[in-house]
C-alpha cells in the first residue's frame, strides 16, 4: 500500500510538472473583477497568465480550494479555484474545456505579439479570437497557404502560419482583400483594403 501510495504520488508530481510546461504563463497586465464564494466582487490585476491558470493582484486572497469566477478584459470570463496564496494576490487554476483553453491560448498569444505588432488599427479597432481560427490565406491569387487567425478586427488580422508571404503582398483572407503589413515569429499581419463590418466578418474569413 505504501508503494502504491508512493508511486500515485510521483505520478501526479510528474504530471504537474507537464502541465506547467503545456501551459506557459505570459506576463500581462489586465484589470478585471473577480467573485469569491460569498457572493461579493472585488476587483483584480492579472500580471500573469496561461490557458490553465491565472496570477492576480487583488484586495483579498481567498482560501486555497475556493471557487472563483472572473471576468478579465481581453479574456472574459473565466471559473476555477484558488491554488495558492500570494502577496497581495493569489494563483488560480483556472477550469475550462479545450476550446476555451485554445481561446485564452489565442488571446494570449496576440497580447504578447501586441508590442511587436504595433499596428496603427490596434488602437482603433477592438480584436478578438474569432470561434472557428481555422481559414486559407490566398496569395498570388492562385496559392492558398492554411493558417489560424490569432485575432481579427473590421480591419485587419494576426495570422499564424508556417510560410510568411512578402511585405506588401496582396491576399485574400478567405474573401476579404489585404496585404502582409507585419511579419512576426510565428506569423503574419494582414490589413484588409475594405473596412468590415461586424455582420459579415467571420462568415467571410471561413
Amino acid at each position: 500500500m505504501a508503494e502504491a501510495k508512493k508511486s500515485s504520488t510521483a505520478l501526479a508530481a510528474t504530471w504537474h510538472k507537464q502541465d506547467r510546461r503545456r501551459h506557459q504563463r505570459v506576463k500581462v497586465n489586465l484589470l478585471g473583477r473577480f467573485m469569491l464564494e460569498n457572493k461579493r466582487e472585488y476587483p483584480c490585476q492579472v500580471v500573469n497568465m496561461s490557458p490553465g491558470g491565472a496570477a492576480m493582484i487583488a484586495p483579498v486572497s481567498g482560501t486555497v480550494g475556493e471557487r472563483v469566477i472572473a471576468y478579465i478584459d481581453h479574456i472574459g470570463r473565466v471559473e476555477g479555484k484558488i491554488v495558492r496564496p500570494l502577496t497581495g494576490g493569489f494563483a488560480m487554476q483556472i477550469d475550462a474545456t479545450l476550446r476555451k483553453r485554445d481561446k485564452i491560448a489565442a488571446q494570449l498569444t496576440w497580447l504578447a505579439n501586441r508590442h511587436v505588432l504595433n499596428l496603427p488599427e490596434d488602437r482603433r479597432h477592438d480584436r478578438y479570437a474569432p470561434k472557428n481560427p481555422f481559414a486559407i490565406l490566398t496569395v498570388g491569387g492562385q496559392r492558398e497557404l492554411r493558417c489560424r487567425i490569432v485575432d481579427i478586427s473590421l480591419s485587419g488580422a494576426a495570422l499564424a502560419m508556417v510560410e510568411r508571404p512578402p511585405l506588401g503582398e496582396q491576399v485574400l483572407l478567405g474573401k476579404i482583400r489585404g496585404r502582409i503589413v507585419r511579419h512576426f515569429d510565428d506569423g503574419v499581419a494582414v490589413e484588409f483594403a475594405v473596412l468590415q463590418t461586424i455582420e459579415n466578418l467571420e462568415s467571410q474569413v471561413n
